[in-house]
């Protein structure tokens, strides 16, 4: 078997076609064909929004996902970078809306450096300071568990106080740095 440079993991294959796997180190290993790779696995998106000083804050994060039933966690995975999470973790109470098919531009403005974030976007909170945005698939009710080291990401364990949902509403679907619908609503 021959070696295979980095770069042919960014070819494009042919239908049924096998590509070898590439042995990479750390040295060789760029942020971009990572991300690329990451970007082969499709998620949702969920916002993560509380109130401060009585205006929402928050940003959107698409590494989610369930933990444990008992106690009922989630996770959310955030930048060390980024500058929303030090305002939020504080908060007594954390909204968590899974963004729904067509809140594809509450996500990109939650994403984005734009000081109105929720210019446009609707939303509404709770008592406790949680903000959800209005027509969100679900919508948990969080405090803070646990945070976790994870490389260049803080891993927050986040526990579910309250819940709403609506099982019949499609999620908005993350893939390959762009969104995307469902084909099929109908289960297999």
């Amino acid at each position: 078997m021959s070696e295979t440079s980095p770069r042919a993991v960014l070819e494009t294959p042919r239908i049924g076609e096998r590509i070898p796997m590439v042995a990479l180190d750390a040295a060789e290993l760029d942020a971009q064909t990572l991300r690329q790779a990451f970007g082969c696995f499709p998620s949702g998106v969920v916002a993560v929004c509380a109130l401060m000083d009585g205006a929402p804050v928050g940003m959107a994060v698409s590494s989610f996902t369930s933990v444990s039933i008992g106690p009922p966690l989630v996770s959310v995975c955030v930048q060390d970078t980024s500058v929303t999470w030090p305002k939020l973790r504080d908060r007594r109470r954390l909204g968590l809306s899974v963004l729904a098919e067509g809140q594809d531009l509450a996500c990109r403005r939650l994403a984005g450096k734009d000081e109105n974030r929720f210019a446009d976007v609707p939303w509404h909170s709770s008592p406790d300071g949680a903000v959800f945005l209005d027509g969100a698939a679900a919508m948990f009710d969080c405090s803070l568990h646990a945070e976790l080291p994870g490389g260049d990401h803080t891993i927050a364990l986040l526990e579910i106080q309250r819940l709403r949902m609506m099982p019949v509403a499609a999620p908005l679907v993350f893939h390959g740095s762009r969104f995307w619908s469902l084909a099929s609503q109908d289960p297999q």
